[in-house]
């Protein structure tokens, strides 16, 4: 079994690269349709939570040293690979902008 690596000590590597290009193509495409982002987004999350529950399960560390380089990685990276998901308010600030509970503050 390989030792662990990530594309953060090698670079990164080309095929992510086209990935990353082509979602934000695919994104910009859709620049001024909120539900098609929306269904992007989606299919982002979807896509996440598939490699995570599969592949990147079963590709966790076996032992302690193994275990210490992953997560070495995850701290020294940027920490754990998470999706967030936009707060209703901060949808609303942007139907309303009246509904911003900072505003309201004064």
């Amino acid at each position: 079994m390989k030792p662990y690596s990530s594309d953060a000590e090698h670079g990164q590597s080309a095929d992510i690269e086209a990935i990353r290009i082509a979602v934000q193509v695919a994104a910009q495409k859709r620049a001024n349709d909120c539900e098609a982002l929306l269904s992007l987004l989606r299919q982002l999350e979807v896509l996440h939570r598939d490699i995570r529950e599969t592949l990147f399960q079963e590709s966790l560390p076996t032992n302690r040293q193994r275990l210490y380089h992953l997560l070495r990685d995850i701290e020294i990276n940027g920490g754990w690979p998470y999706i967030q998901r936009m707060k209703l308010v901060e949808l609303l600030k942007g139907v309303d902008p009246s509904l911003d509970p900072e505003a309201s503050e004064d």
